[in-house]
């Protein structure tokens, strides 16, 4: 028999699953997270959920809120069941549950945006987050604002019915400037390096389009800190339903995640914050070494699992970590190019840290699909793997590794694998990429001409040379064979 999940039914959890101590009625929200998706439930969340079953923070319960319209479902499986989540640890040894509850509400989600603007003019909101994806910051190639493309430009032009979360926080903003409230601090938890400068960039660069008096009030006055989050946490599908039912509970929007968090953040806050280190995470200045590390072996590594795992039909992050050919590509790429791209952090060398990162990936509970983690490749890659590459040639060094793994995402893009069948739409520009990809059989150079993904590498031989010769093995002897080559 399962439990459906609500508060009504917390006490009669099983004996296994442990609930939270603290009670609904205590809490009042401090923080608006804009993107309610698995990662942020695991992790962010986490984080104040155990602050709050240590008595404090009571302040600072997240209100839901989203700007997409699959942002929609999950609000309605969320209030269904009063915004409650039941997180599952996979560790190695055993899996665990247990049930958070710092979230009070979800939002509307609405074209205008306008009661999250609303929401987010009250000064009780002292913090708004975000997870919105390593491309949902309207960024160029060359990592400036794009101020061309049509939501910018209808923000720019709309800025009291927005339609982006940017033009949402720029309206609260606006709206607490001029009640004489103090603004909030803008908290990015998403996979960028200088995360929280990124996200300074993206509202202050859409301000100065319509309201460069309020762009500087926000430069003065607002706080957006730099933070690393880590934790790897699968999406939810069949397999995850059953998992909870089995545990005895119906949540219909369960949390997997790994035996490992890890959360960084520079100490600078406009208007408080809850005390998340006492919960574990890491207040520090040196938050762009330990986000070099993990993006860099991490994130990285992800990328060079993945693609050349959806071309072998490998379904999971863990299958490919069992496969000889894909697993020995990893650790050499990792030790020859990337480990000497990233410094130490306190209590952890680069080689240590990827050694860490290939048991995590090996962990056979964390069925994390190879489809999820390629994801987007057209942000991962110039934000994970082409900053190392950009460096590694200007230092004269030798990309071959790396120029293997953007020789297998352009080949991933060609849509099949390498028994025949189709690999499906996985890119919000799939078809731009699948295009370029199959001219670049004929003609590797054609894939590294995308400027909007490689910049100033489109014009550069040094990865030119390397990629080129090994897109065509891909193409000619297969993928396998390119893999077997290099290690």
């Amino acid at each position: 028999m399962t439990v459906p999940l609500s508060l009504a039914t917390l006490p009669d959890l099983p004996p296994a699953i442990r609930g939270p101590s603290y009670a609904r009625d205590d809490l009042s929200p401090g923080i608006v997270h804009i993107g309610l998706g698995n990662f942020h439930r695991a992790h962010q969340a986490w984080y104040l959920h155990q602050l709050m079953d240590q008595g404090a923070a009571h302040d600072w319960a997240i209100l839901g809120a989203g700007v997409r319209a699959p942002d929609a479902a999950m609000r309605e499986r969320l209030l269904a069941q009063d915004c409650l989540s039941t997180l599952i640890e996979l560790d190695p040894a055993g899996i665990s549950a247990e049930v958070t509850a710092p979230m009070i509400d979800f939002l509307p989600v609405e074209p205008d945006n306008a009661a999250l603007i609303r929401v987010m003019s009250d000064p009780a909101i002292r913090i708004v987050a975000l997870t919105v994806t390593e491309g949902g910051y309207y960024r160029r190639a060359d990592g400036a604002l794009d101020d061309r493309h049509v939501d910018i430009r209808h923000d720019a032009g709309n800025p009291d019915t927005p339609r982006t979360a940017f033009g949402a926080i720029l309206a609260a903003l606006r709206a607490r400037r001029d009640a004489g409230h103090r603004p909030f601090t803008g908290l990015s938890c998403d996979n960028l390096q200088g995360n929280g400068a990124v996200l300074r960039q993206t509202v202050t660069g859409l301000a100065r389009l319509s309201d460069p008096d309020l762009a500087d009030w926000i430069e003065a006055e607002a706080r957006f800190p730099n933070s690393m989050v880590d934790c790897i946490v699968p999406a939810t599908g069949p397999r995850e339903l059953e998992l909870v039912r089995a545990l005895g509970i119906a949540d219909d929007a369960p949390v997997t995640h790994e035996n490992f968090r890890q959360w960084v953040i520079e100490d600078d806050f406009c208007d408080g914050r809850p005390d998340w280190d006492r919960a574990g995470a890491t207040f520090s200045d040196r938050v762009h070494d330990y986000e070099v590390m993990k993006i860099r072996i991490l994130n990285a590594g992800h990328q060079l699992l993945s693609n050349a795992g959806e071309l072998l039909g490998r379904e999971t992050i863990t299958d490919c970590m069992t496969d000889p050919l894909i697993a020995s590509f990893f650790r050499r790429v990792q030790s020859e190019e990337i480990a000497p791209q990233v410094g130490a952090v306190p209590g952890m060398t680069p080689a240590a840290y990827a050694e860490r990162i290939a048991e995590r990936f090996a962990n056979p509970r964390i069925l994390d699909t190879v489809r999820r983690v390629a994801f987007d490749g057209s942000s991962r890659h110039p934000g994970f793997l082409l900053p190392m590459i950009r460096e590694r040639i200007a230092a004269r060094r030798p990309v071959e590794g790396l120029a293997l793994a953007e020789a297998l995402w352009c080949r991933m893009c060609a849509g099949t694998r390498e028994d025949g069948s189709a690999i499906s739409s996985n890119d919000p520009h799939w078809e731009a990429l699948a295009r370029a990809a199959l001219e670049a059989k004929a003609r590797p150079a054609s894939w590294l001409e995308q400027e909007w993904v490689y910049g100033d590498l489109a014009r550069e031989p040094r990865l030119a040379e390397p990629f080129g010769r090994w897109l065509r093995q891909i193409w000619t002897d297969g993928t396998g064979a390119a893999l077997k080559a290099y290690v």
